[in-house]
């Protein structure tokens, strides 16, 4: 069972460095595979948090949820893309997307280019560092057609968000599938799960969810794929049917929820 999965953790919390090793030594001993760190401006530069990473873990690998490629140059991305692989001895997995955030484009005094432009200069820039740091595996995420039509050319993981119908998770890895052709084999699936219940009742807080799905009932959120609801053990057999209904390998869990899914890591292998 160990084999079938992966399991990252998003970090939060990286305002020191002290913090980060804890993070990640903490992320170790619950059995996680990957550390993760976003990008967003008011927020730690990522680059600097995932080298203190690799500088105090030796195994756990470590990536980015997910860069916003339109803040970066492929030229100087593949600079530190290529320095924290070497300095990681190969951990090093680079997450991109194709960045949402207007506010954040206008602060970092950068023009806000339309979704078709954003996806393009995204793909501009995958395609650089598939090139250049070949070594380095791509992860793209998002869910938009054009998004995951580049996904499918150049990824080795795929993050798949949105969707429409009765079971979106489901449309948009259909879609995939479709235009990834015989490559869609070689893609490894990733997943985002934003509600786990913490408090030992069983019911996990959907407010993350509910920010990505605000017209849903609180019965239907609990339905979707990335929430988990009740004991270890009901938790660990819907992480087993994602992986059996959808092909889903790699789950990524938020640090407010590590502790808890630690126990349906365990219970999972």
């Amino acid at each position: 069972m160990g084999s079938m999965f992966r399991f990252g953790v998003g970090l939060r919390d990286t305002s020191s460095a002290a913090k980060v090793r804890s993070a990640a030594h903490r992320a170790e001993d619950l059995g996680y595979d990957i550390v993760l760190v976003p990008d967003h401006l008011g927020a730690p530069a990522p680059f600097p948090v995932l080298a203190t990473i690799a500088a105090a873990t030796e195994t756990l690998r470590l990536g980015t949820f997910v860069l916003n490629a339109g803040f970066y140059k492929p030229a100087l991305l593949a600079r530190d893309v290529a320095a924290l692989h070497e300095l990681s001895a190969g951990r090093f997995e680079v997450g991109l997307g194709a960045g949402y955030v207007r506010a954040e484009f206008e602060a970092a005094e950068l023009p806000f280019p339309s979704a078709r432009q954003r996806v393009e200069y995204l793909e501009r820039v995958t395609a650089y560092l598939a090139e250049h740091v070949p070594d380095v595996p791509i992860m793209i995420a998002g869910g938009g057609d054009r998004l995951l039509t580049v996904a499918a050319r150049w990824a080795a993981i795929v993050g798949v968000t949105g969707g429409s119908g009765e079971d979106p998770l489901a449309e948009r890895i259909a879609f995939l599938r479709s235009v990834a052709g015989e490559r869609f084999a070689d893609i490894e699936l990733n997943v985002a799960i934003t509600a786990v219940p913490t408090d030992g009742s069983g019911v996990p807080n959907l407010s993350m969810t509910r920010h990505y799905a605000p017209d849903l009932t609180d019965e239907q959120l609990l339905t979707l794929p990335g929430v988990l609801s009740g004991s270890v053990d009901e938790m660990a057999a819907k992480v087993r049917r994602l992986h059996d209904e959808y092909g889903a390998r790699y789950l990524v869990i938020q640090e407010a929820h590590a502790e808890v899914f630690g126990q349906v890591i365990a219970a999972l292998r």
